[in-house]
């Protein structure tokens, strides 16, 4: 009995190692396994990396291989260029605004003689008398009245049947600004006709 207990013994002992190793072996292998799957995680990771510096290589060796335009606009400069275009419309529209008041202003005015002017025939020299011309000349005074234009006066004398043009008045007053008279300065209005 001590033989058959003995080997019953070893026999106990011996399942209890076999079952302690292929436990031990397991966890090896589940260790083993988890390693297995964080190397290939990790190898799929560094494909990924890889690939996506291939991809930024290419994009560079394109930038380099791309010859240089220095009359390309960027984005930013179309925009600034619009916003000026913009700019520049509506300072045109403004103008345009401005011209048309500034010519309803003088169809008023140049709508026949000058009120309160009537003009009279002289043989006076033209105003700023400095520059007297050769020949005394025949025509009218006329005293600029506010908002009053070269061509709105000689629009009003004509209509009033005395030839006269811009540049004729502008000639017989030398010292007259055209683009800036000054109401009530005396201006000589020639008159080819007046003998």
């Amino acid at each position: 009995m001590k033989k058959i207990s003995l080997r019953l013994f070893i026999l106990i002992f011996a399942v209890s190692l076999a079952r302690a190793q292929d436990a031990g072996t397991q966890q090896q292998i589940d260790k083993l396994g988890g390693q297995l799957q964080d190397a290939l995680a990790a190898q799929e990771l560094q494909g990924k990396r890889l690939d996506a510096l291939e991809k930024q290589i290419s994009d560079l060796a394109d930038k380099v291989n791309t010859p240089a335009v220095n009359n390309s606009a960027s984005a930013d400069d179309l925009k600034a260029l619009a916003k000026q275009v913009q700019e520049i419309d509506k300072k045109r529209q403004d103008d345009r605004d401005l011209i048309l008041k500034e010519i309803e202003k003088l169809g008023k005015v140049s709508g026949g003689t000058p009120a309160g002017h009537k003009p009279k025939v002289t043989t006076e020299t033209p105003a700023g008398g400095d520059n007297p011309p050769a020949v005394p000349q025949k025509g009218y005074d006329y005293t600029i009245a506010p908002g009053d234009t070269v061509s709105a006066i000689a629009k009003a004398y004509r209509a009033q049947g005395v030839k006269v043009t811009t540049a004729q008045i502008i000639a017989a007053n030398p010292k007259l600004n055209p683009n800036a008279l000054v109401a009530g300065k005396k201006i000589f209005i020639p008159d080819a006709n007046a003998k």
